[in-house]
């Protein structure tokens, strides 16, 4: 039997809005892979190799994170322990635009297009018929 849709709601509202304050330990991460087991590898805004994190309990089959997408980590969460987890997800960035705008974000973090502009000067075969043999022996 699932979870109560109440501890569902709930999970999501607390996660739904940016905190006005990121505390020291928390860290904003890209995701880079999903490792299984609910680990995840994700990588620093400073540029260092990417770290293994845990997803927690309250969000395994609720909150679905996928490769490219932001999390919070707390990086003191197994700090004392002698493992291989950097850090445990503490939240999920589900409303990317708001989070974006907090001072807090990291510029390296920058938006990314998904195409590039082509300029009109390059030679496009978008929407041309293919040379004809004619031309080809004329070259």
């Amino acid at each position: 039997m699932g979870r109560p849709k109440r501890q569902l709601l709930a999970t999501v509202e607390k996660t739904s809005l940016p905190p006005t304050v990121l505390p020291v330990d928390h860290v904003i991460a890209r995701v880079v892979k999903a490792e299984g087991n609910n680990l995840y590898s994700v990588e620093l805004p400073s540029g260092k190799p990417p770290l293994l994190v845990e997803l927690p309990s309250r969000f395994r089959s609720q909150i679905w994170i996928k490769r490219g997408g932001y999390v919070v980590i707390d990086m003191a969460a197994f700090e004392e322990r002698e493992n291989k987890l950097n850090g445990e997800i503490v939240n999920v960035v589900r409303d990317e635009k708001q989070w974006r705008k907090q001072v807090y974000w990291p510029p390296q973090f920058e938006k990314r297009v998904a195409y590039l502009d082509q300029s009109e000067d390059e030679d496009s075969t978008v929407g041309k018929m293919p040379p004809s043999e004619e031309s080809e022996s004329e070259d």
